[in-house]
């Protein structure tokens, strides 16, 4: 029988408890309703010992049994979780390089000419990029040099190149790692694919194998094309500068059309926020009734949004149903990733328009404006006014906005960072060696309705502060640390005395938002900065990696090539490897050997704080640094 989750069990924001109430009043089915349907989940499958990769099965493999079954193939329980696992890595790694190859497809067309919708806002940080991977942009143009940049990266996508580009930013001693296990990423694309290859019947049959070449598709994710993603996003949106934010649901307005951007891809959400500041468009929402346009943010591209235009954040992945569950919202328009089918059914609950703009993601029921780099903003224009149309038909007594906005400082990029400490790692690494800063972690990730809406991601992190450990954050972790006060005015009361007095001194808060979920890419970046300045390999470093509430496939391919590239990573739940015990083992600690970082699994934040707190320590007294 499955088990009813109490309201307050399932979030801890009042906004979202509201909402909850709310949506039951309105006979809305959300994800916690739909996660009490499927409970209790089948144990085979929680376990990664179903396999459905050919039509001699489905098999279902029971290892501990008294006949030891074994799939038609003969696969066992190891082969058959690491085939699961192998595959779940490569369509996370797959996801985010797409989204990055759309970035580039974009940055290309501006270097042939063939957009006028998009240009490089960034040009200094284009030529420094070109400059870094070896292209000589002496007496280049703008737009040759975003040629030849796009050009570069395109091979990075196919399968001639024996590396990737950004692997220049790896220190030596992780690469010879990766040389030594077959792991060094060869290109995006080829990775996914082999690994797919080795996971069809009667190829790989050794799971060890397997799990070593999905440490090589996630490499290829985050320093391929995730950072490619990141690094082109500045050059053409923005290199984010430090802001001022604010997050929740009451960051809707009544008086206002209401359009929320969900998904991951600056294109579209960049596009709908220019249209919306257009003053035809404006006088348009005034002439329906309305005091203006209000775009705010759902997931990571609303992170996108927030970093460098500080546009605000509604909400975050369980949050997404309740935002239009207000009745406030007019249109939610989406590109791509984490976009819950049910949100066509939930918005044909109220009068908001659901619009879907990418070929690669199509929702029934809703409506479809297909954007590419020659028609965005005549599409986005389009979209605005079909979201003024909507809120002609809002239905007031519908409308419930909870909460107060909360004020938030985003912006920190890399450059952000380093440019408060001096333009050089030199201040941090002295902080950390003097333990005003004990160590740093990124925690980073999704919700998931199997544990409590962001409880973890918060006391986590406060644990962590608590400890001096600079915490940095990406994705729909923002939107918790936001909502808990850790990135506005007086957080630096959450902190120790050390991490205070250094978030006083550069006037930052103990939790950093670095971007969206692709920006994890920023987090390799910087510990790459910082062993290669101190003269170490990233797995010397006091730092760790946290994906607290985590679901999806992109996750796992990030928190696998954390732990590849040698940082320590937390899950608050475990993939479905628990059926074999011999994968199981490599993760928890067989990685160590190969990569020098593993994961761990704690659901209890201030058990997880202990256990990160832990390896922190561990690192600081292996580098001789003192440790408080």
């Amino acid at each position: 029988m499955s088990k009813k989750i109490p309201t307050k069990e399932k979030s801890m924001w009042e906004d979202a408890h509201h909402m909850i109430r709310k949506a039951a009043r309105d006979g809305v089915s959300t994800v916690w309703d739909r996660l009490e349907d499927q409970t209790p989940h089948c144990t085979f499958c929680d376990q990664g010992l179903t396999c459905s990769k050919c039509v001699m099965g489905p098999c279902r493999i029971n290892p501990k049994g008294p006949k030891k079954m074994l799939g038609v193939c003969g696969a066992n329980g190891d082969l058959t979780v690491a085939r699961n696992f192998g595959r779940f890595v490569a369509a996370g790694a797959a996801a985010h390089s797409d989204h990055g190859r759309d970035l580039l497809e974009t940055l290309a067309a501006i270097g042939a000419g063939k957009t006028t919708d998009y240009g490089i806002r960034d040009e200094a940080k284009l030529a420094r990029i070109c400059t870094e991977l070896g292209l000589d942009v002496s007496g280049k143009s703008v737009r040759e040099q975003a040629k030849a940049l796009a050009d570069l990266f395109y091979e990075d996508y196919g399968c001639r190149t024996e590396t990737l580009s950004f692997t220049c930013r790896v220190p030596q001693k992780r690469k010879d790692i990766w040389e030594k296990f077959r792991s060094t990423p060869r290109s995006i694309d080829r990775e996914c694919v082999e690994m797919l290859h080795r996971t069809h019947m009667g190829v790989d049959c050794d799971p060890v194998s397997i799990c070593l070449q999905a440490g090589r598709a996630s490499l290829a994710d985050g320093w391929g094309g995730s950072m490619i993603a990141t690094e082109v996003s500045d050059i053409i949106f923005g290199t984010p500068t430090p802001l001022q934010a604010t997050v929740n649901l009451g960051v809707l307005k009544e008086d206002q059309v209401n359009i929320l951007v969900h998904g991951h891809s600056p294109i579209v959400s960049e596009m709908i926020l220019a249209a919306a500041r257009d003053p035809e468009m404006i006088a348009q929402a005034k002439a329906a009734g309305a005091t203006g346009i209000n775009i705010a943010g759902l997931c990571c591209t609303g992170n996108e949004l927030l970093m460098r235009q500080g546009i605000p954040l509604a909400g975050n992945h369980l949050m997404t149903e309740l935002a239009i569950v207000t009745g406030a919202a007019d249109m939610v328009i989406v590109d791509y990733q984490c976009i819950m089918p049910s949100l066509v059914t939930v918005a044909g609950c109220y009068h908001t328009k659901f619009v879907s703009t990418s070929d690669k993601a199509h929702f029934p029921g809703g409506e479809h404006l297909e954007f590419n780099f020659r028609n965005a903003r005549a599409k986005a224009l389009e979209a605005v006014g079909m979201a003024i149309e909507a809120y002609t038909r809002r239905d007031p007594a519908k409308v419930e906005i909870p909460g107060q906005p909360v004020p938030i400082t985003t912006g920190f990029s890399n450059e952000t960072i380093l440019g408060a400490c001096g333009g050089t790692p030199d201040l941090l690494l002295k902080a950390l060696e003097a333990a005003q800063v004990r160590g740093v972690v990124g925690i980073v990730g999704c919700n998931n309705p199997k544990l409590k809406h962001d409880h973890v991601h918060v006391h986590l992190a406060k644990e962590l502060i608590k400890r001096d450990i600079l915490v940095v954050v990406t994705g729909c972790a923002t939107v918790a640390m936001g909502k808990a006060g850790l990135m506005g005015p007086g957080a630096g009361d959450f902190a120790g005395s050390g991490l205070a007095g250094v978030c006083a001194a550069l006037g930052i808060p103990p939790v950093l938002h670095v971007g969206s979920c692709v920006d994890n890419s920023r987090i390799l970046h910087l510990c790459a900065v910082l062993a290669n300045h101190a003269g170490v390999d990233i797995s010397d470093l006091p730092v760790a990696a946290s994906a607290p509430e985590w679901y999806s496939e992109k996750a796992a391919a990030i928190g696998l090539y954390a732990v590849a590239s040698g940082i320590f990573t937390h899950l608050g739940l475990p993939p479905h490897i628990l059926g074999s015990p011999l994968v199981t083992e490599l993760a928890l600690k067989g990685l160590e050997d190969v990569y020098g970082a593993s994961f761990c699994v704690e659901s209890d934040p201030f058990k997880a704080a202990d256990l990160i707190d832990a390896r922190i320590t561990a690192k600081r007294l292996a580098l001789g640094w003192r440790d408080k």
